[in-house]
């Protein structure tokens, strides 16, 4: 857990040894890390937001030869191909694998109880808020499978969703990341993204 938290708060140094590392296939273990904060439902303490925007920050550095189109495109089909996955978890097989195997026990129960919460509440538009939301985005589509909602309309909101997080993420570490105060107070900034997109989650909790 230490390697994790070490991991989201120093993205900017990690994403950087990554890519001196193993070049062009950082693309694709980017692709893998929001593929799977969306469509494992075990994971959801993965990096979201602070990862579109670290590394389009890299992206817009030309001393690191990477293609902001590129990761623009693949964030998005790892976001919508992620909360797809998910969602066919929660409709072929979610009720008896959060109740009684393995896999339930890896399930966060009270995270997936806001989710619900959150779900009964907001109704179809919470899968589009929740993508903004740490945990809970990771969530959205099991419950909202799980509710019942078709999967015609479940990835319509899906879609709304995941495109305007993921332009918005990208676009602000594209412009700004590499600003000289972003750069200088990388890890505070990053933190800043965390407690913002935490927030609502947080009040939810505390009026339930």
């Amino acid at each position: 857990m230490e390697t994790l938290i070490d991991f989201i708060i120093h993205i900017d140094a990690h994403l950087i040894s990554i890519v001196n590392t193993f070049g062009n296939w950082s693309y694709l273990i980017l692709f893998a890390i929001v593929f799977v904060e969306t469509g494992a439902v075990i994971l959801p303490f993965l990096p979201g937001d602070s990862l579109l925007f670290a590394a389009s920050a890299l992206a817009a550095n030309p001393k690191y030869n990477l293609s902001f189109s590129v990761f623009f495109i693949l964030f998005l089909i790892a976001c919508i191909a992620g909360d797809s996955l998910n969602f066919l978890i929660g409709q072929k097989v979610g009720k008896t694998l959060s109740s009684h195997s393995l896999f339930g026990k890896l399930i966060d129960k009270k995270s997936l109880a806001r989710s619900e919460q959150f779900f009964e509440k907001h109704g179809a538009p919470a899968i589009i808020l929740a993508r903004y939301m740490p945990i809970i985005r990771t969530f959205a589509p099991f419950v909202a499978a799980g509710s019942g909602f078709a999967y015609h309309s479940f990835i319509r909101f899906s879609l709304m969703g995941c495109i305007s997080w993921v332009l918005i993420c990208t676009l602000c570490g594209y412009f700004f990341g590499n600003l000289p105060f972003v750069q200088d107070h990388f890890s505070v900034i990053i933190l800043a993204i965390i407690v913002v997109t935490l927030i609502p989650a947080v009040v939810g909790l505390i009026r339930s």
